[in-house]
């Protein structure tokens, strides 16, 4: 399908799949305890310049869009390449770039260009909630300054992380704070995923110094709502990957003297998982072109390419799996990776419930919901 890129993108696609192809090692991740190859992402910052590409200029960035963004995490999706883009890009750069904060976008993002910060945004805690109404995490002051107590769980690349931006409670509400990763009083320890390609980790805050940038909890939304759209173009990366691999397989396996490929039941699973995949393609770049600065068109949007990309990895994965038989079960094939990546990204950024929940809500099929001391979308 051909969604309209243009030539500089679809040149941006094609140098950065060749560069993925040669150089990401996805069984690699498995030896890893951060599921970080860090070898790539020094060389995606060098030779190709991905970590600033949506950084604006006057931050030592490219001052890319949403839909180059995109193109790279449908590329790094579609490699299951071991770079903490989603958390540092997706995640921390977005809130910075929301936050309003100039002294910390100063400071912060020209790193993040150059690709020597890592950076991860901390939102969830005991309850497995992606929303900032769910935080108990206390901020308090402390000579002159804050601190931080709490615990927060499922933090993408926590443990790698230089920057680590996490949302806590105050007496004045929800806000954003900036901690160093290598902050006195901040332990970091590694969760056990059932993907052993994305490393998440447990970050407990005992009374850790730390900077605020932001007391409006709508810059953590929309962080969140961007995010959630990079997300679904790597969903999508992921899912072609995977049709890729099954329609080739159907091409060269044979039974009974002929392709499997030939048999009805496989090309029609075939076809429908070349369905999900445009689908899925569809919703992430409309999401990323129609989005602009409107949070009410972000949510939407973010929530409708989540809804849909989640649904099409997962399915388009296990269709990959059951066509290759024996061998899509078996450790040694990559099959199992992506079908593992697509399940756990089911619940990333909010369970599939949560955001059909929330899309009708959005939309006024359902009515809002209640909070504690008001009403929120």
């Amino acid at each position: 399908m051909d969604i309209g890129f243009t030539s500089e993108q679809e040149e941006l696609r094609a140098v950065l799949r060749a560069f993925l192809d040669d150089h990401a090692d996805r069984r690699g991740l498995l030896d890893s305890d951060t599921c970080h190859d860090a070898k790539l992402w020094r060389r995606m910052a060098t030779e190709i310049g991905v970590q600033g590409l949506a950084v604006p200029e006057e931050y030592g960035g490219a001052g890319f869009g949403a839909a180059e963004m995109c193109v790279v995490f449908e590329e790094l999706g579609r490699a299951l390449a071991g770079a903490p883009m989603l958390a540092t890009a997706g995640l921390a750069a977005a809130a910075l770039l929301a936050c309003g904060d100039e002294d910390a976008k100063a400071e912060f993002l020209p790193g993040i260009a150059d690709g020597s910060t890592i950076a991860t945004l901390a939102l969830v805690e005991a309850e497995g909630a992606w929303e900032t109404d769910a935080v108990h995490t206390r901020a308090r002051r402390s000579d002159g300054g804050h601190v931080i107590d709490g615990a927060k769980y499922f933090v993408l690349d926590g443990v790698l992380a230089d920057l680590v931006l996490v949302t806590v409670r105050t007496e004045e509400g929800t806000a954003l704070f900036a901690v160093s990763g290598d902050a006195a009083g901040l332990v970091r320890r590694a969760h056990e995923a059932v993907d052993p390609t994305r490393g998440m980790a447990r970050l407990d805050f005992a009374s850790v110094p730390a900077r605020l940038l932001s007391s409006d909890p709508s810059v953590v939304e929309t962080a969140l709502d961007q995010a959630r759209i990079a997300l679904a173009a790597e969903q999508a990366g992921g899912a072609q990957w995977c049709l890729e691999t099954a329609v080739a397989y159907a091409k060269t396996r044979h039974q009974f003297g002929r392709p499997i490929g030939s048999f009805q039941a496989v090309k029609h699973r075939c076809a429908d998982m070349m369905v999900a995949v445009e689908a899925a393609r569809s919703a992430a770049y409309l999401a990323a072109l129609t989005a602009h600065d409107n949070a009410d068109e972000l949510a939407i949007a973010a929530t409708s390419a989540q809804i849909c990309c989640s649904r099409a990895y997962t399915e388009v994965a296990a269709g990959t799996i059951q066509i290759h038989g024996g061998i899509g079960f078996t450790w040694e094939h990559d099959a199992h990776l992506y079908y593992k990546r697509a399940k756990t990204d089911e619940l990333l950024f909010g369970s599939p419930d949560w955001h059909r929940d929330r899309l009708a809500r959005l939309t006024g099929i359902a009515p809002p919901k209640t909070i504690e001391g008001g009403v929120s979308a």
